[in-house]
């Protein structure tokens, strides 16, 4: 099985789709974050490729990072319950709307930037990425987080 890309035309208009599907009251099929608080979250990881300049490398990354990389952008898929790093945790109350509408700026950016700009700088814990690995690891991480609140 191929895992989608985030650069695809047609996988980005469908998870254009699934987000426009959300509602203020989606529940979440696991885990601890409302609908608003996944939506910053997953805007946080945008965050990561959107960078105008390269992000410090993590020690932990350095060392581990390599054993868990391909993990992001292969075929299967995520499990619930996945460890999330300290600074992409939201636990204050958030704006569905407002989340919802910065998400969808920050991935139409992503996909309008491409996968060479995506790739110009290292991610801070598993280092080289190239686009076409941005752009799945991307989808996934917008999967995984669009099947928890069931879309």
């Amino acid at each position: 099985m191929e895992v989608s890309n985030l650069f695809n035309q047609d996988t980005y208009n469908q998870t254009v789709a699934r987000l426009l599907s959300l509602t203020p009251t989606s529940t979440r099929k696991w885990g601890k974050m409302e609908v608003a608080q996944m939506l910053a979250h997953c805007t946080q990881a945008f965050k990561v490729p959107l960078s105008e300049k390269p992000l410090p490398r993590m020690l932990i990354g350095r060392l581990f990072g390599w054993a868990f990389k391909k993990k992001l952008y292969d075929a299967t898929p995520w499990k619930p319950g996945l460890p999330t790093a300290a600074n992409f945790k939201i636990k204050d109350p958030r704006d569905f709307q407002k989340e919802r509408t910065r998400l969808l700026e920050l991935m139409h950016r992503f996909y309008e930037n491409g996968p060479e700009k995506a790739a110009r700088f290292a991610h801070p814990v598993f280092g080289r990425f190239t686009g076409e690995q941005w752009g799945k690891s991307m989808w996934k991480h917008l999967d995984h987080h669009l099947r928890q609140f069931g879309v």
